[in-house]
């Protein structure tokens, strides 16, 4: 099925953006688990063509693909479905927004993270309409799933641009770098206050309509290459040679690099240097100085002299183990030996 939503006069794009991202998440959260209902694209600039489908099956099921006057300005191609859950159409790549090869190895911290903000999650922008997004991950969805669902959210909600957005998901090794500028260092570590690094091995690309572009997480095992042609084409693939192209049409080549973003502009028209790139956001907010007055480090925090109340509750059965994430498992086996061996 194909339905058409066209906007009402005079409403801005991004606000008919925001109601088009509250409809899908509200049909897809009331509709039944077992009803197979999946809205595969609802978005202003980027239309998803997808399914349990070949490569060659995809332009015979939909014939918008076939038609000669079909113009796009970009291309973003996934060419199998999800290979680590059964395959199912909701998990067939790409998603609203990206798609991802590799896997997501902190996928349960980071979906449990994002869990708990909901509680304290506000927009001026969604207002209480924000509630009815809510899980913003589905539960059902893979690993590349739950990446799209947080970096639409991020997008959509105006908090964000794409490129920012995907710069606080897919964070650089920032920590042990001396030769990072003073304000990109800042930018990264109030990104991890803000949220929790999707890391891989895995490589990330994606695109709202106006950005194009790829990102290489901090790990840097998935490979990525890419050519500039003379015709103002950019091809990046996970190979060499998966658009055939004629060697002397290309004027620059290369891979991408571990915690890198290769990025186009499409409405200036221009391929974006990761270095000016991440300076631009990195200097837009005083980052050094936010982490100086509000971020709480242990070495200020005072010790104290206060005993802790002991009563006859088993171990197994604090209730402060359950809320700090541990298990009288891991307390006997890990904590118990690192208190006794000094670690």
């Amino acid at each position: 099925m194909q339905p058409l939503v066209i906007a009402q006069d005079q409403l801005a794009e991004q606000e008919f953006q925001r109601r088009l991202f509250v409809l899908r998440k509200r049909a897809m959260h009331e509709s039944a688990p077992d009803s197979w209902f999946y809205v595969c694209s609802l978005a202003v600039r980027n239309i998803v063509y997808k399914g349990l489908l070949t490569p060659a099956q995809v332009p015979e099921y939909y014939t918008d693909l076939r038609d000669s006057t079909f113009e796009t300005h970009f291309a973003l191609v996934h060419s199998r479905f999800s290979t680590n859950t059964f395959p199912s159409w909701e998990r067939a790549q790409p998603f609203n927004w990206c798609a991802h090869n590799g896997e997501i190895n902190t996928l349960r911290g980071n979906k449990n993270w994002m869990r708990a903000r909901e509680g304290l999650l506000q927009s001026a922008a969604f207002g209480s309409q924000l509630q009815s997004a809510f899980p913003i991950i589905d539960e059902h969805s893979s690993d590349s799933g739950a990446f799209d669902n947080v970096l639409e959210l991020l997008v959509v909600s105006g908090a964000m641009t794409m490129p920012e957005a995907v710069m606080v998901m897919v964070p650089e090794a920032w920590q042990n770098d001396p030769l990072m500028p003073a304000e990109k260092r800042a930018f990264y570590e109030w990104a991890s206050c803000v949220m929790e690094p999707w890391d891989g091995p895995a490589l990330f690309t994606f695109s709202d309509g106006r950005y194009c572009g790829a990102s290489l997480d901090r790990n840097g095992l998935r490979p990525c290459r890419y050519y500039v042609t003379d015709d103002d084409r950019m091809i990046c693939a996970s190979e060499v040679g998966a658009v055939k192209v004629d060697p002397k049409s290309v004027l620059q080549k290369g891979r991408l690099m571990p915690g890198r973003m290769l990025l186009v502009d499409t409405l200036a028209g221009t391929i974006v240097d990761d270095e000016e790139l991440k300076l631009q956001y990195a200097r837009q907010h005083p980052f050094q100085q936010w982490i100086e007055e509000h971020q709480i480090r242990l070495e200020q925090l005072k010790p104290s002299n206060k005993l802790a109340d002991i009563d006859d509750t088993p171990v197994s059965r604090d209730k402060r183990l359950r809320a700090f994430g541990y298990s009288a498992e891991q307390l006997n086996l890990i904590i118990g030996p690192m208190v006794l061996g000094g670690k």
